[in-house]
């Protein structure tokens, strides 16, 4: 017997159609599927929860410095002529980051290898390009998940049956994060 269910798919359609429901799951909090799906889907985004919630505080702050284009009043870089060529300024600016330690930084990408990117784009501008801005989601897994389920030992997900769809009569189901 298999470990998994092929939900009448071949393996790439499989692991695309797992890997974008577990991407909106994570970044949406919740969506409506079927039993089946929903029970694969559950599987995969509550190990990758597992893994942020082991790796959360696993950083250090390191200080740096680093070059800042010097900006003008419209946000537009100052320039400045040096031996007949117009030349950027720039400023020497220190910056607190975070560095992953290298167990974070693992798991960051095992979390890489089954998320997809996610695109936000703003309700005013829709359809349109300007104001978008791309999401880190193992970021937000990170920051904001893992924070919420760190006194829990698993079971971050809950599946509520909602009724059969009307057009096959699979059985619908919301699942969502606790």
């Amino acid at each position: 017997m298999a470990g998994y269910r092929k939900l009448g798919r071949t393996s790439n359609q499989r692991k695309a159609m797992i890997r974008g429901q577990v991407t909106s799951l994570l970044y949406n909090g919740k969506i409506v599927t079927t039993e089946a799906r929903a029970k694969e889907v559950k599987k995969v985004a509550e190990g990758l929860i597992a893994l942020a919630v082991k790796e959360k505080d696993n950083y250090e702050t390191v200080t740096v410095k680093a070059k800042v284009a010097r900006k003008d009043a419209d946000g537009k870089n100052v320039k400045e002529v040096v031996n007949g060529k117009k030349v950027t300024v720039y400023d020497e600016v220190e910056k607190e980051i975070q560095k992953d330690k290298a167990s974070r930084l693992h798991a960051r990408r095992q979390m890489m290898k089954v998320l997809y990117g996610v695109t936000e784009v703003p309700s005013t501008n829709a359809g349109k390009k300007k104001g978008t801005k791309s999401v880190d989601m193992p970021k937000k897994l990170f920051d904001e998940i893992a924070p919420k389920y760190v006194n829990r030992n698993g079971g971050y997900t809950r599946i509520v049956k909602i009724g059969l769809r009307k057009g096959d009569n699979a059985m619908e189901v919301l699942l969502e994060l606790v």
